[in-house]
């Protein structure tokens, strides 16, 4: 039996069908006791009262649940507003990241950087907030360089963030290779790795090309054999994404974070599989 602490992320459901299955997922993940969970926005913070009513719904439940807050497009005073109200229903865990631009905004906002919005949290709250940050193992599609993107999230540390969560991988040596170069910049906060489970073969690869995540050649190549049969690709998927699990838990990393696409059984079979 390993014991390794689990976390997972959702996103705000748009339709009470949508939350009646997020309420079904989450019933599912419960006895995993998930040591938080992190609730997504859409581009621009477009969905932060969802984002919120969200939240409050999984804290019910007892979840220590963490949202996600964006400064792109954002006002100091919007964001201390956000804050705030997140603060007067005592919640405690934020994850702060830099966000995009949905298509149409022409303003960046009074925070360009993650690191500027680590250092707004702290300067206003204090310690109230635990502070997540994202990482990016395979380096930020945007970033001009490994090196500059690596220097990036050593910033955000040294604002003041807790702990991160890297963008899915499929390459382990890529997420140890990561957490050595950020050690020798001075990072010693506890870098997570994120998990995408591979249920679907042609959204994996959309989410993959939008945020710069390698999906080795060998394992597009068989996702695209299988065509139209889910089964298949679910199967091969779980074998793929468990065995990534596995070497990563063996290496005592302090976490695994799944990115659930609010549904359960994925995550919860990959779990099984490892003893969790």
């Amino acid at each position: 039996m390993n014991s390794i602490e689990l976390s997972f992320e959702f996103f705000p459901p748009k339709t009470q069908e949508g939350l009646e299955k997020l309420r079904a997922t989450r019933a599912q993940l419960l006895p995993l006791k998930p040591k938080f969970v992190s609730v997504t926005f859409g581009a621009g913070g477009s969905t932060q009262q969802g984002t919120l009513d969200t939240v409050l719904d999984m804290s019910k439940d007892g979840l220590e649940a963490a949202p996600h807050l964006s400064c792109i497009g954002s006002s100091r005073e919007s964001l201390r507003a956000i804050l705030n109200e997140y603060r007067a229903h005592g919640i405690r865990h934020i994850v702060a990241l830099r966000g995009d631009l949905p298509s149409g905004m022409g303003e960046v906002g009074e925070l360009r950087y993650a690191s500027e919005l680590v250092s707004f949290i702290r300067a206003e709250f204090g310690d109230w907030f635990r502070i997540e940050v994202a990482a990016y193992p395979e380096y930020h599609p945007q970033s001009r360089s490994p090196k500059h993107d690596l220097e990036n999230f050593a910033r955000k540390v040294k604002a003041g963030a807790n702990s991160a969560i890297t963008q899915y991988f499929f390459n382990a040596d890529a997420y140890f290779r990561f957490v050595e170069d950020a050690h020798k910049l001075g990072v010693d906060v506890p870098i997570v790795p994120g998990i995408m489970p591979i249920t679907n073969f042609s959204q994996l690869m959309r989410f993959s090309e939008m945020c710069g995540a390698e999906v080795p050649r060998w394992v597009a190549k068989r996702l695209e054999s299988f065509g139209d049969d889910r089964e298949s690709i679910r199967a091969f998927g779980l074998d793929v994404v468990t065995d990534l699990c596995r070497r990563l838990v063996d290496a005592k990393v302090p976490g695994l974070h799944f990115y659930t696409l609010n549904g359960a059984a994925a995550s919860r079979a990959i779990c099984e599989r490892l003893g969790v």
